[in-house]
């Protein structure tokens, strides 16, 4: 694979070691951790609520904007990579109208899209079986989970990961590379 990797599904559903993983068998790789440019803003920092998220004007929410900014860094960070010769593989929470409009913001071609979609389930045992916890508040697994399976565009590679390793992952990423590619 060339280019730039989107690895994107619900939290929990694998995408950093998935991403990890896919890079370390690519030649010349750098793995674009999404959520590491949210962890930046120091202070001001808004957190995504959701559809929902408004500033009670009708207007979009800081943290909607906040979250857009988030995937313009990715974008270009793997822009760069792409450019000095890299696969950038981004990883990232792009679900619903966001994952069509993904692609428009990076300018490498060609451009991947995987999509990591294990059953509820075996997402909820992930979380519980892990130190850091993504679901909270306004986020449950289910609402998620919906938010990816009636809203996210069908576009790119997607995988039900609920039965397969991550070895078992990257290797059917990497042969159904061609039905990743969105542009």
């Amino acid at each position: 694979m060339e280019g730039v990797v989107l690895v994107t599904g619900v939290m929990a559903a694998g995408k950093s070691t998935v991403a990890q993983a896919l890079a370390e068998r690519l030649p010349r790789a750098a793995h674009v951790r999404g959520d590491a440019f949210r962890r930046m803003i120091v202070s001001g920092r808004e957190e995504y609520q959701g559809a929902g998220d408004a500033d009670g004007d009708g207007s979009r929410g800081e943290g909607e904007s906040q979250l857009r900014l988030r995937y313009r860094l990715s974008a270009t960070v793997a822009d760069l990579y792409a450019e000095a010769g890299f696969t950038a593989v981004v990883q990232d929470v792009v679900l619903g109208a966001e994952l069509a409009a993904y692609p428009r913001l990076v300018r490498t071609r060609p451009l991947h899209v995987v999509v990591l979609a294990p059953d509820a389930g075996t997402v909820a045992a992930r979380e519980a079986g892990r130190a850091k916890t993504g679901y909270g508040g306004a986020w449950t697994v289910e609402a998620l989970d919906e938010e990816l399976r009636l809203r996210t565009p069908r576009i790119g590679l997607w995988l039900d990961t609920s039965a397969l390793t991550v070895a078992e992952t990257v290797q059917t990423i990497l042969a159904e590379r061609e039905r990743a590619r969105v542009v």
